[in-house]
């Protein structure tokens, strides 16, 4: 308890899965939570359902049930002015943000000849573009503040070895690691560290939907999580099909916290060793 006591931690993607864990955790050990995510339920070129207002709501209650501080907006990351406004009203809230849990995302999957340009800009400006545009909206005041920070972002394991059918996603995250590196040099001399975290595939509503068990088993008319993780075990060295929210929520305290005060332009990989597995 305690681990990032008197901290302010903005979030994206807070609504649920690993966003929503995120928030919690950080509260458990101390943090003030920022949290936003889209709350519209569906978006045109993602096939499953995304976040709805209510989820968020959910993660509000959560969050206070274990005497957290939250704030929460909700805004499309794509959009630079609507990110800022959830920036600013933390800021006016909290008075700073020195942790940015840059979560939020989508993933599609597709034959690249066969992928739409829709589907193709959806992907980037939200994974992409979106990630830029929430540390963009919280630099100035972190900078200014003069007391450092950490600003983590969710890459993939995808993004160091590649994977066929998903070339957006794979791309975006990629991009995501470039734009860490960049900022890790950038930022160093203010004391704010840029780290990526990746994960291999993680249960949350992004994955545990009916369009992506038939990614997994298209052969079969109606597959489920049973089929889905028959196809995800081999790919880890690991005996595990998945990961776990809070698998991923630890790694995000830790690089929270002092702890890891001397962590920096690391691509910290939670893969169950799959990308060893698979090169």
């Amino acid at each position: 308890m305690g681990r990032v006591s008197g901290k302010v931690a903005l979030v994206t993607g807070a609504a649920r899965g690993q966003g929503r864990s995120h928030a919690i955790e950080l509260a458990k050990e101390g943090a003030r939570i920022v949290a936003t995510d889209v709350g519209a339920g569906m978006l045109a070129g993602v096939e499953y359902p995304v976040a709805t207002s209510a989820e968020l709501q959910e993660t509000a209650r959560l969050v206070r049930d274990l005497g957290g501080e939250i704030l929460i907006a909700e805004a499309d990351i794509r959009d630079p002015a609507a990110i800022q406004a959830v920036v600013d009203a933390g800021l006016a809230e909290f008075g700073y943000i020195d942790v940015v849990v840059a979560n939020a995302g989508v993933f599609t999957w597709g034959a690249a000849p066969e992928m739409s340009w829709d589907d193709w800009f959806t992907v980037i400006d939200i994974n992409l573009n979106g990630t830029w545009n929430t540390v963009r909206a919280v630099l100035p005041s972190m900078i200014a503040r003069g007391q450092g920070g950490s600003i983590m972002m969710t890459a993939s394991q995808i993004a160091t070895r590649g994977q066929s059918n998903c070339v957006a996603y794979g791309a975006s995250k990629a991009g995501i690691v470039g734009m860490m590196r960049a900022l890790a040099a950038e930022l160093a001399p203010h004391n704010i560290r840029v780290n990526t975290i990746h994960p291999s595939t993680v249960y949350s509503p992004m994955i545990l939907n009916e369009p992506v068990y038939k990614v997994f088993r298209p052969d079969l008319e109606n597959p489920g999580v049973p089929e889905m993780e028959a196809e995800l075990r081999p790919f880890h060295m690991l005996d595990v099909a998945a990961l776990d929210p809070i698998d991923v929520s630890h790694a995000v305290v830790y690089l929270a916290s002092d702890e890891s005060r001397y962590v920096t332009s690391l691509k910290l990989a939670l893969d169950a060793g799959s990308t060893q597995k698979l090169g």
